[in-house]
């Protein structure tokens, strides 16, 4: 991308008409932001239909490349930004967290679509992640489903401009220069469920509390609704403890053939045993005989 001087020359500092172009007066933090916001490099891969989107606002129609998003990269070593493009499931959030602490500094991420951002249709639904946010710190979200090519080239030009406020002499928007290295993202756990090991803490002093208070192991509290309907068949149940006999009648009732209906139905498995045995050794019969024809 061509270097625009006069885009660096905001300063109160006057600068001559002849000199715009050959000189620049400017902070090392625009500096700094300028060459970061004009060389962010996507990570290549996709989730679901944002997907599709996000491939065509790379292709030559719209071609993100003419706003500094110039290669999308196939490893996270060599990338900037992770667009998180598509429904994430409980089963792919962990490798996501993973190829977001491979990435290096400074990296942003970009919830596209609703899915990424909240959940989309499938919200609270048993296999899928209400929202990236949840696990990752996300930058900027795309509404739509799926967004358009042109919503995604919005959501970009708007990290740019989150880019350009950033100061070197502020640690919160440069935390990859402070003192020591990183902590990485927890990585999800995958079980019966995901759970967040930043979260284990609380999960185990639940747990325990739980466990102390053994009143309310197994207790589950209803509605009111369901109360009042269930302690209504308690009480019919209460008047009507007696079991009706069984009649020698259905005892001794006989069919037509003679035989009792427990006796005919063992006959009637029987003979479909002995048929499905029958078919099964004609079938291995043919299958023979294709072979010693071959």
């Amino acid at each position: 991308m061509e270097l625009n001087l006069q885009e660096l020359n905001k300063t109160e500092f006057p600068v001559p008409v002849e000199l715009e172009n050959n000189v620049a007066i400017t902070s090392l933090s625009q500096l700094y932001n300028w060459g970061r916001r004009n060389s962010m490099w996507p990570m290549l891969f996709g989730l679901a239909c944002c997907a599709i989107e996000m491939i065509a606002t790379a292709s030559s129609r719209f071609d993100f490349s003419r706003f500094g998003f110039e290669v999308m990269r196939a490893t996270p070593r060599q990338s900037d930004l992770m667009i998180v493009s598509g429904t994430v499931t409980k089963k792919m959030v962990v490798p996501i967290v993973r190829l977001y602490n491979q990435m290096p500094e400074p990296k942003y991420v970009l919830a596209m679509g609703a899915c990424a951002s909240g959940g989309g249709p499938f919200k609270e639904g048993y296999n899928v992640v209400s929202g990236m946010d949840k696990y990752l710190p996300v930058d900027v979200y795309v509404p739509g489903c799926p967004p358009t090519p042109q919503a995604l080239l919005y959501g970009m030009i708007a990290l740019q401009k989150k880019i350009d406020g950033q100061s070197i002499a502020n640690g919160d928007d440069v935390p990859w220069y402070g003192v020591g290295p990183s902590e990485p993202t927890p990585i999800p756990v995958l079980g019966p469920d995901i759970i967040d090991p930043r979260q284990m803490d609380m999960i185990r002093r639940q747990a325990e509390t739980a466990a102390e208070d053994t009143e309310l192991l197994g207790v589950r509290e209803l509605p009111s609704t369901t109360q009042v309907a269930a302690k209504s068949k308690v009480e019919v149940a209460e008047k009507t403890e007696t079991v009706a006999e069984v009649s020698t009648d259905a005892l001794n009732f006989k069919l037509p053939t003679g035989g009792t209906p427990w006796s005919e139905a063992e006959d009637i498995r029987e003979k479909r045993r002995l048929r499905a045995l029958a078919r099964k050794a004609i079938r291995a019969s043919r299958r023979a005989e294709d072979a010693d024809e071959g």
